[in-house]
């Protein structure tokens, strides 16, 4: 097994240069099957995680979430990145808290948005904002300074989707401490261009969380650094077993596991797991 340190090492520099995916597990069985394909690194996701223990996304308690990111951390020799939504506090000194016990799962990165929670008032005002930034940063360096901080803006898909105002955020974000920008909701070339030249020297993760035209390859060529799929995978899971079950529900078919996976493979990924 590698140490957290080493992956805490490794998840930086993978932020260096180049561009690479980090795909998002929902338990530790996707974890290591992600890991098994050569994937770099791992992200959780919140949403993910929440329907998994039966929330709606953003109604995960803060010690349930914490347990989960600590067995995807745990899963797999790879650097994770915690979605950590709000750090569960609007204070920035409570963020900070959230931010420490965050770390203490082992995490190579954390993401703090600012998304309030309220969808009435979705986004915290803009120095507020700043400063649950600067009291992660600080939380991150009075621990040890080496967890990546990912700082979010979060207006595309909280409707508010003033475009300038998001730029604004990030760059304010980059100077608050961030090391990596995060604007959930992009879907153009030019508008990931901007966030890229804003952002600049800091790197740049863009979400693909639906179908798209840009592959991999044109992300990269336009600056983006890391590339996250958010709850894409586990809504795709859920997606076959949604349509498997409403078959025998409404039909009584069972041909809805056509495209179900193969139990033998999967014993073999998973077997031998220390218990």
């Amino acid at each position: 097994m590698t140490t957290i340190a080493d992956r805490r090492k490794t998840f930086r520099q993978l932020h260096e240069s180049g561009c690479f995916v980090i795909p998002n597990p929902w338990d530790a069985g996707s974890a290591r099957y992600l890991a098994s394909l050569g994937f770099k690194a791992l992200a959780t996701t919140s949403a993910g995680a929440a329907w998994s223990m039966g929330y709606a996304d953003g109604q995960t308690p803060r010690e349930k979430m914490l347990t989960h990111i600590a067995e995807i951390v745990q899963a797999t020799d790879l650097p994770v990145n915690a979605d950590f939504e709000g750090a569960y506090a609007d204070d920035p000194q409570a963020l900070a808290e959230g931010v420490r016990l965050c770390i203490e799962t082992g995490v190579a990165g954390l993401s703090i948005e600012d998304f309030t929670g309220d969808r009435t008032d979705p986004l915290y005002a803009f120095d507020d904002s700043v400063a649950r930034v600067r009291a992660a940063r600080a939380a991150i360096d009075k621990a040890g300074g080496d967890v990546l901080l990912v700082g979010r803006a979060e207006g595309l898909i909280r409707n508010r989707p003033d475009f300038d105002d998001i730029l604004r955020r990030l760059a304010a974000y980059r100077d608050a401490g961030a090391d990596c920008l995060y604007a959930p909701g992009l879907t153009t070339a030019e508008q990931i261009s901007a966030v890229v030249a804003v952002a600049r020297p800091k790197p740049v993760n863009v979400l693909m969380g639906q179908p798209s035209a840009l592959t991999v390859a044109d992300l990269a060529a336009l600056g983006v650094r890391r590339i996250s799929v958010g709850g894409a995978l586990a809504r795709s899971a859920w997606g076959g077993f949604m349509r498997a079950a409403r078959q025998i529900a409404e039909q009584g078919s069972f041909n809805g596991f056509t495209d179900a996976a193969p139990s033998a493979p999967l014993n073999t990924l998973l077997a031998n797991r220390e218990r």
